[in-house]
């Protein structure tokens, strides 16, 4: 396997490509600008997944950390026999998780922005634990968002069709509810490139501090044991 670059940062370009992107969403044009999407998104999305790796792996060994398209990066056209409108997303996604629609961590890229944070996945299932976890640790879950400092630095968001910002600096302590009654949720903090250090090394390790600033939450997504998972995290990491 071809050894990935060191992660030196994205590009002002990674912007104005999804940026024209947006304006010129037909098949012709992006054909005649693949290399564009290649060189200033898949190829720095790739070394910045890389370099993410270890740490994720410390961090939880279930996270995916594969620098590829369907398990930490998602393909920018659209499989046509179940979509409609333009053949391409005018957005780029890097998520962590473990499987298809698990909570997990994601830096999204937009025309004019980036978005990090966690997707929170409030539904049933085999290896879904959040909805119980809300039930029954509440009172341990709203005092993380008060020890780790979430509360109030986050967006909350609610994954429908189109992402619909439900409530801005959210506090579990205010507004727990919202958590209660929502399926899928996203914890999210909203940038302007030029506020980040996404053009430098420096953005690996402030993806990482907001990470580290959330998993205590998203522990109380993939287990029904959330406070050993959070006393060994804690016994880690500190």
């Amino acid at each position: 396997m071809k050894k990935l670059p060191s992660f030196t940062g994205f590009y002002e370009d990674t912007f104005r490509f999804l940026s024209d992107l947006k304006e010129n969403n037909s098949v012709d044009w992006f054909h005649k600008n693949k290399f564009r999407y290649q060189t200033f998104l898949v190829e720095p999305a790739k070394a910045f997944v890389n370099e993410l790796g270890p740490f994720f792996n410390q961090l939880n060994p279930e996270i995916r950390t594969e620098p590829k398209f369907n398990k930490t990066l998602m393909r920018i056209n659209k499989d046509m026999r179940f979509a409609k409108g333009n053949p391409y997303r005018t957005y780029f996604l890097i998520h962590f998780g473990r499987f298809k629609m698990d909570s997990e961590f994601f830096v999204y890229f937009a025309p004019d922005e980036i978005q990090i944070g966690v997707f929170l996945n409030n539904t049933k299932g085999d290896s879904l634990f959040l909805k119980n976890n809300l039930l029954k640790f509440k009172s341990n879950i709203i005092d993380l968002f008060d020890e780790y400092d979430i509360n109030e630095n986050y967006d909350l968001f609610i994954l429908q069709k189109e992402p619909t910002l439900l409530k801005r600096n959210f506090s579990a302590f205010n507004d727990f509810s919202l958590l209660e009654n929502n399926k899928h949720i996203l914890l999210q903090k909203t940038k302007l490139p030029g506020k980040t250090k996404i053009f430098s090394a420096d953005f690996i390790p402030e993806t990482i501090k907001i990470v580290l600033q959330l998993y205590p939450l998203y522990c109380f997504t993939i287990t029904n044991k959330p406070l050993q998972l959070l006393y060994e995290f804690q016994d880690t990491f500190g």
